[in-house]
């Protein structure tokens, strides 16, 4: 009886599926309203995004806009997200986006409930540095690639952890577990040769052998000091976070391009 309840699951379950998540993999996620991918660049970001999202029950969203009402790019994320009410398994639910204002050249990215927690102001300042440089050079695709691979990543990091700690990056862990099992290594080939018994004594002359001389002289000690100039300089960020007119919070930066 066993058997036939498993060989009958197994043939209904392409039939009937297990869990809704698919229903949420084909979710527009790209919303490029001032036409600046092509149709496959557009296909293949959303498809990343919805994948993305899924994996961290956020929606990661991209809005670009020519923006002739000519409101601030602050704005114009929240009466996205108050008007259009994205979210992952809700309206208004969680939410990392990016805005790009191509009237005023801005770009903002906020984050919305778990969005807001995991991409804070600190966070999305990373991000809208990070991704300015591609922006200002018109590598549109790469700039809003690297968006979804940043939200991704720093919503997989505990809130309050820099997320440019070294000792977050895959190929430092990938360094240091080779060096510890090279280390390892080396100890066991060490002990596998068996243990040395010669030392300094076994060949050493104790009734011929002496200290001649020994001199310290000590010379003087030199003292520099270099002043440190603080930079002030953030590199064209801020905006931080707000609320919106609907009342959710969320973080915010933004950074001209």
């Amino acid at each position: 009886m066993a058997v036939l309840i498993v060989l009958l699951v197994t043939m209904l379950a392409p039939i009937f599926p297990m869990s809704p998540a698919s229903a949420a993999e084909n979710k527009n996620l790209i919303f490029d309203e001032a036409n600046l991918l092509s149709e496959q660049d557009r296909n293949e970001l959303n498809a990343l995004a919805n994948q993305y999202s899924a994996e961290r029950q956020t929606d990661l969203i991209i809005y670009t806009t020519n923006n002739e009402e000519q409101k601030s790019d602050e704005l114009l994320t929240e009466e996205f997200y108050d008007n259009r009410a994205p979210g992952y398994d809700k309206p208004h639910g969680n939410v990392v986006m990016l805005t790009m204002d191509m009237y005023h050249r801005k770009v903002y990215a906020a984050g919305f409930y778990k969005g807001e927690e995991y991409v804070d102001n600190s966070r999305v300042d990373k991000i809208t540095a990070k991704i300015a440089p591609d922006l200002s050079d018109g590598n549109y695709r790469m700039a809003f690639e690297k968006f979804l691979n940043l939200s991704y990543e720093y919503l997989d990091l505990k809130p309050g952890v820099n997320p440019d700690n070294i000792l977050f990056k895959t190929w430092f862990q990938l360094a240091a577990s080779l060096a510890i099992g090279g280390i390892v290594v080396g100890v066991m080939m060490y002990r596998s040769g068996g243990r040395v018994t010669v030392n300094r004594a076994t060949y050493e002359d104790s009734e011929n052998s002496h200290v001649i001389d020994r001199q310290d002289r000590y010379i003087r000690t030199t003292v520099t000091k270099t002043k440190i100039e603080k930079n002030n300089n953030n590199g064209g960020g801020g905006g931080g976070g707000g609320t919106t007119a609907g009342g959710h919070s969320h973080s915010g930066s933004s950074r001209s391009f």
